[in-house]
This record gives C-alpha cells, sequence and structure tokens, in this order.
C-alpha cells in the first residue's frame, strides 16, 4: 500500500512544501505507518501567516451572519461524515472508536455553538452616561490567530478554537500535532467545501519550527496551545514577550474524591470510563483517586482494581471489539510507553504498592503495538512522584484521606489544577467541594468534568497559563479587541 503524503493548505490551495524533512506518521495500534507528514519551514509558515494576513480586511467586514454561514455547512459536513472521521482519530491516535465518536460529537457541538455568533459578539451600550452622553463596547475582529494543536485530541482542541476565531471575524493558521495530522488534513477539505474566502483558515504541518514562528511573527495577534506544562510555559513566556495574546493551558492530574455515602456501582464504573478512555491520555481523566475514611479506601480498592483488571486492552479496530464501550487501546508511541513505565518503576521504588500491574500486557498480531494495561497503585501518599507527575497514561494512584477537608487540602497543595470530581449524595459536601476545590472544572458525581461547549473550558494554577479559558461564550472576549466608545449628542439649534 503506498504511504499517503500529507499536505499543508494556503491561500486555498493544497501544496507539498518544498525542501521539507517527512515523518512517518504511525497506528499506534500496530507501530505501521499509515502516512508522511511535511516538517515545513520557518518560510512556509510566514507564507500562511502572510496569506491569513492578506485576507483579514475583507473577512472583518464580512457581516457577521455571512460568516457563520460556512461554518452552518460544515456543521453538516461533518455530521455527514461522523465515521470517517471517528475511524481516522481511532487509526492515529488508538483511541476507542466510541471515544472518538464522543470527540466528533464535541467538535460538532463547537462549530453549531460558534454559529451563534451574531449573538456571542454583541457589545454593551449605557445610555446616559453622563448628560447627553452615551457610553459603548463593541468587540472587533483583530487579524491572523494561531493554534498548536496536541495529539491527544486530533478533532476536538483545534475546534474549541477555530471556529470562534472565523466566527469573529479573525484568520486561521493552525499546526497539527505532528503525531496526528491526519484528521486535521481530513477537517481542512470541509473547511475547503464550505465557502470560506481564501486565506481566511489555513494549515501549516510540521514542529516546533513551525509553532516558533507562530510565536514570534509580527502579524500574529495570539497563539492557543494545549499541551504538557512545559510547552504552556514556554508559549506563554514567549507570546508574552513578543506582546501576543496566548491561551496557553498545560497538564493536569484531575482527583476524585469518594465519600463513604457515595453509590459505589455507580462511581466504579464511572471511574474506569475516566481513567482508561483514551488510555488515560486526556487532560480531564482521572488519575488520582482519595478516598474519604478506612471503610470507603477498602472498598474502592477492592472494586476498582478488579473493574480494572477487566478492561479489554486490544487493537480498537478489531472487529471483535470495535463497538464494545470499555476497550482501551494502545498509548501514542513508543516514547509514551518507555516514560510510563519508568514512572511505574518510580512508584514502587517510592513504597507505593502496585495493586495491579499493567506491564507486559501483550495484544494478538499487535507486538509492534504500544500497549500497557490498566495499572493500580495503592498506600500513595501526597508528594510521591506517581502522584505529583502527570504521567499521562493508564495509571491510577489512590490515596487516603481522613476527611472532606483532608481530601480537599490534598488536591489544592497540588500543583496541577485542572479538573476535579466528587462522589457523594450530600449536598452540603457538593457544596463545599464545589467552593474550596482549586481546580477550574469541578464534577459532583461526574468522572470528567468537561464542560460541554456553551461553557468555558479551562484549568488553574499549573494546568493553565492565562485567564480566558476555551470555548463557548468565554473565549470571544479573546477573538475581539473591545473598543470602548463615548459619543456626545449635539442637541440641534
Amino acid at each position: 500500500m503506498a504511504i499517503r503524503k500529507l499536505r499543508n493548505y494556503v491561500r486555498g490551495e493544497w501544496y507539498e512544501p518544498r525542501g521539507a524533512r517527512w515523518l512517518d506518521v504511525e497506528n499506534p495500534s500496530t507501530g505501521e505507518s499509515i502516512a508522511e507528514v511535511p516538517l515545513s519551514s520557518a518560510e512556509d509558515t510566514n507564507a500562511a501567516i502572510a496569506a491569513a494576513r492578506a485576507a483579514f480586511p475583507a473577512w472583518a467586514s464580512t457581516p457577521v451572519d455571512k460568516r457563520v454561514a460556512p461554518l452552518f455547512r460544515l456543521a453538516g459536513l461533518i455530521r455527514e461524515n461522523r465515521d470517517r472521521l471517528a475511524r481516522s482519530i481511532t487509526e492515529e491516535n488508538g483511541k476507542s472508536l466510541t471515544d472518538a465518536r464522543a470527540e466528533i460529537d464535541r467538535t460538532l457541538e463547537n462549530v453549531e455553538t460558534a454559529c451563534g455568533m451574531p449573538v456571542l459578539q454583541q457589545g454593551d451600550k449605557l445610555v446616559g452616561a453622563a448628560p447627553g452622553i452615551d457610553g459603548e463596547v463593541i468587540r472587533l475582529p483583530m487579524g491572523v490567530f494561531a493554534m498548536i494543536a496536541p495529539f491527544n485530541f486530533p478533532g476536538m482542541v483545534p475546534f474549541w478554537f477555530i471556529p470562534y476565531a472565523l466566527a469573529t471575524g479573525n484568520t486561521y493558521v493552525v499546526k497539527p500535532s505532528k503525531q496526528v495530522p491526519c484528521t486535521m488534513q481530513l477537517l481542512t477539505s470541509y473547511l475547503d467545501a464550505c465557502g470560506l474566502p481564501k486565506g481566511v483558515f489555513n494549515l501549516v504541518n510540521g514542529d516546533r519550527v513551525v509553532a516558533e514562528a507562530f510565536m514570534t511573527h509580527p502579524d500574529v495577534q495570539g497563539v492557543s496551545v494545549v499541551g504538557s506544562t512545559p510547552t504552556a510555559r514556554v508559549v506563554a513566556e514567549t507570546c508574552a514577550r513578543h506582546n501576543k495574546r496566548f491561551q496557553a493551558m498545560g497538564g493536569a492530574k484531575n482527583h476524585l474524591v469518594v465519600m463513604p455515602d457515595a453509590r459505589m456501582d455507580e462511581a466504579i464504573r464511572n471511574m474506569i470510563t475516566s481513567g482508561y478512555g483514551c488510555a488515560g491520555q486526556r487532560c480531564m481523566a482521572s488519575s488520582a483517586i482519595v478516598c474519604v475514611g478506612d471503610e470507603t479506601y477498602r472498598r474502592v480498592i477492592d472494586r476498582f482494581v478488579r473493574a480494572s483488571s477487566e478492561v479489554v486492552v486490544a487493537d480498537p479496530l478489531d472487529p471483535k471489539v470495535a463497538d464494545r464501550p470499555m476497550v482501551m487501546g494502545p498509548v501514542i508511541s513508543a516514547k509514551a510507553k518507555e516514560f510510563i513505565l519508568s514512572m511505574i518503576e518510580t512508584g514502587i521504588k517510592e513504597g507505593a504498592n502496585l495493586a495491579l500491574d499493567g506491564r507486559g500486557v501483550k495484544v494478538a498480531g499487535r507486538d509492534r503495538g504500544h500497549y500497557i494495561g490498566p495499572t493500580v497503585f495503592t498506600e500513595v501518599r501526597p508528594g510521591m512522584s506517581v502522584h505529583r507527575t502527570e504521567i499521562f497514561g493508564p495509571v491510577q494512584v489512590i490515596l487516603k484521606a481522613a476527611d472532606l477537608d483532608e481530601a480537599i487540602r490534598i488536591i489544592n497543595d497540588h500543583p496541577y489544577g485542572n479538573g476535579a470530581s466528587i462522589y457523594t449524595q450530600n449536598g452540603y459536601h457538593a457544596r463545599k467541594f464545589k467552593l474550596e476545590t482549586l481546580a477550574g472544572m469541578i464534577g459532583v458525581n461526574v468522572g470528567i468534568p468537561a464542560p460541554v461547549a456553551y461553557l468555558p473550558f479551562g484549568g488553574m494554577k499549573s494546568s493553565q497559563f492565562s485567564h480566558i479559558k476555551a470555548q463557548g461564550k468565554a473565549i470571544v472576549r479573546f477573538f475581539t479587541e473591545d473598543k470602548i466608545v463615548t459619543e456626545r449628542y449635539w442637541p440641534e439649534g
């Protein structure tokens, strides 16, 4: 089978960048190459930025209802091609088809939310700010924006940003992760087909060379990134030095607190889905379970370890398992697997109890795949490396707290603050947790507290290096400049 060579999309045209180095795109389930992606140069990136800059004046002056019209068409194309997109995600990322379909549903949800920009972008007016004077706030597009995408959600995460940037009147350049660039090729073909003017949307494949060009180019107004905390910090600092706006979303160590009154059957099922969906490679996955009280701790360990051992680890495109609701595929790469294995060794050396060992799991006929089975550590103390570190894989740590105050303290003392959830039937405990826990997204009896597209997405502490969150109404502030008008009306005569 011939390996497909991926292309860039600039000024409404597809092309292969000249002189680019090429990198194999691997199916992590099989280890086989499924495509080649170009590692574009700074010159290629600058050409895309120039195309976006040239397209901006006409697009910014286009009435907002005309700007969202292509997005309505895009939503239709995504809906019609849901299964094709999901399969692409599974093939290049390794997550189950169930998870991939859910990702496409969230992608579509963001496009549909951005179609409401005629309401979302409305300004404010104060009549009678002073005698004969009115005050007004108008929200205007700014120019070219850019996005550096992660590997774990090839479809959804770029669409936390793209449709909102376009609907507000900006132009855009996106760099997909070089590990999972195929799905964005498909989505770009739908953007191409939906009637956007040339240059309004552009795609440049590559590595850090492209990312650095985004952060330093004078015509780029702002950059969004979702990645590790070190990457987010670099993007934030570099953009700040170049006077650019930035949304820099970093790592996570999401905690689930289990109270004695939790409905244990539902909680265990929920925790399994949260911890092992996408092989634990999502910024909202649970990775630390805090049990309140000795009895809760014993019950959770017994049932969670048993349920974890029953999770099916397989190639998610194997027809025998493809439609099962809980299938765990591989991690993204040999490098990621090596790091996860090293963290398991670290946990053992630090004295945590390896209650379930996922090392050495085998998937028949998939010896080159990057598989790790569900792994559970108990007897974990706050401050251990397996608790402090974002492992980004199917590794769960279980801690014990004497009461809810101690559980909240464990979360609040942690450097990350992306998401946290509590399982309880007690309204007072739920309210206390919501108000006192230092995490940007809170769940009550929800293992993955990721908000729907109409609400903002973002964390706190070292999980986010910007105050403007992604998606929904909140992101309109990132993509627009508030212009404040003070207007006096002279009386006639």
